[in-house]
């Protein structure tokens, strides 16, 4: 039996809390490297373009092979996780996560810099996985849901610093390699953080009881027929809203620069609103759907508020961080309470199916979408001399903010029958 599936630990003294927060603290430093060094791409998109020849397409497939790869993790649905525990996991996948920020910054071919790409999808999915199963074993009751929070603010911190390394590591921007080989040095964190913690968790496992984790998540194929239709609504608006948002982030400051004519530090500095918004809004809207219900309604508010936003960027001078702004609504409303909203709509029994075919369907469609405004971008020849290139990739993010609207709206509809399961209701 897996160490994180485990039967319940045998009765003895809790872990001192010290430790408990040392736990976290660790785990979190592992999340922000592991987030870093994913969004390192989008600062350099530009540099990539006029240093090494790269096409946009190849920019969102860097993105795309991370997602593809994460696809074939999420299949393995946790095994890996559940068969060697927590302790081994954080480290093997923080070496992992390591040694791809090494290979994505080392060259400039693009096969060795996607094959960076590649491994790190391999390491960065089963390390969130990880993560959030040793928090689920330090912590309980009260404390739970505050070491969650605090841990996913700061791996947040991660992406903000990213989008904002333009201006705190300025100097280093002539090249595309100086900002990827930061990435690569803060990127290992993941595995200085998992040696650590590795150290913590024997020695306090030998003196005293950590709790037991539940099981990872695993996507069981029979479940799948066992699921009502508002949860398929959630699904696919699960896919449109992250296939509108995540592949914008890819190409944004890229977009920023070309189109509105910003500076790098100011085109980083609006990318990583979206994030840092998020750490702050997203439990407000979640007390907000708790204390009022109207869940589905509320979804439909943050899919309506996304419709306009990418048109607005290429057909109005209204300011940027005005529009970014509605953007972030939407990116922490969303979330919020779609994400909840499964366990209103799925048997306890089943959540692990649930959650891990949302996430699969998410990074599916998170590897096609990057690639095809990749490719959308070069067929239009987008550039700083052809800012209206752009256009057409802007049409792409607004279909998938009306499709998430209409998906919002079926779920009303479904939520509202007979059969609904209480997400307009306030529990």
């Amino acid at each position: 039996m897996s160490e994180s599936a485990a039967a319940p630990a045998a009765e003895g003294p809790r872990p001192p809390p010290f430790d408990r927060w040392l736990a976290l603290v660790l785990l979190s430093v592992a999340m922000f490297g592991n987030y870093y060094v994913y969004d390192t791409i989008a600062p350099v998109a530009d540099l990539l373009t006029r240093q090494l020849g790269f096409t946009d397409e190849q920019i969102g497939l860097l993105y795309s092979t991370y997602s593809w790869a994460a696809v074939l993790v999420l299949l393995a649905g946790g095994v890996i996780i559940d068969r060697f525990g927590t302790r081994r996991s954080i480290l093997v996948f923080g070496a992992i996560c390591t040694v791809a920020g090494v290979l994505t910054a080392i060259s400039s071919d693009f096969r060795v810099m996607a094959a960076g790409r590649f491994l790190l999808g391999i390491g960065a999915e089963p390390l969130i996985v990880a993560v959030t199963t040793a928090i689920a074993k330090w912590f309980k009751g009260k404390e739970l849901s505050f070491a969650f929070g605090l841990n996913l603010t700061i791996a947040r911190l991660g992406s903000v610093a990213a989008d904002n390394s333009p201006t705190w590591a300025q100097r280093f921007y002539s090249g595309w390699q100086p900002p990827l080989q930061i990435g690569a040095v803060l990127g290992a964190t993941c595995l200085v953080a998992g040696v650590l913690y590795w150290m913590l968790e024997g020695r306090v496992a030998r003196r005293y009881a950590l709790g037991a984790a539940g099981g990872t998540d695993k996507l069981v194929l029979r479940d799948l027929f066992d699921f009502g239709k508002s949860y398929w609504y959630v699904v696919a608006l699960c896919l449109a809203f992250y296939s509108a948002i995540f592949p914008f982030r890819s190409f944004a400051i890229k977009f920023f620069m070309d189109a509105r004519g910003v500076s790098r530090e100011a085109a980083g500095a609006l990318n990583s609103v979206l994030p840092l918004a998020a750490m702050f809004a997203t439990p407000l809207f979640g007390l907000l759907a708790d204390r009022i219900g109207h869940r589905a309604r509320l979804m439909a508010v943050g899919s309506a508020t996304l419709i306009p936003v990418y048109l607005l960027m290429v057909y109005s001078a209204i300011p940027l961080w005005v529009i970014i702004a509605f953007m972030g609504i939407a990116f922490s409303l969303i979330p919020a309470v779609m994400w909840p909203s499964v366990a209103y709509l799925v048997p306890e029994k089943r959540l692990g199916t649930a959650y891990s075919l949302m996430t699969l369907v998410q990074q599916v469609g998170l590897a096609g979408m990057n690639w095809l405004v990749g490719y959308t971008n070069d067929v239009s020849q987008a550039s700083a001399a052809h800012p209206a290139g752009y256009r057409p990739g802007m049409w792409l993010f607004t279909t998938l903010g009306f499709l998430g609207l209409a998906f919002s709206w079926l779920l009303y509809r479904s939520e509202r029958g007979p059969s609904g399961h209480g997400l307009e209701a306030v529990k």
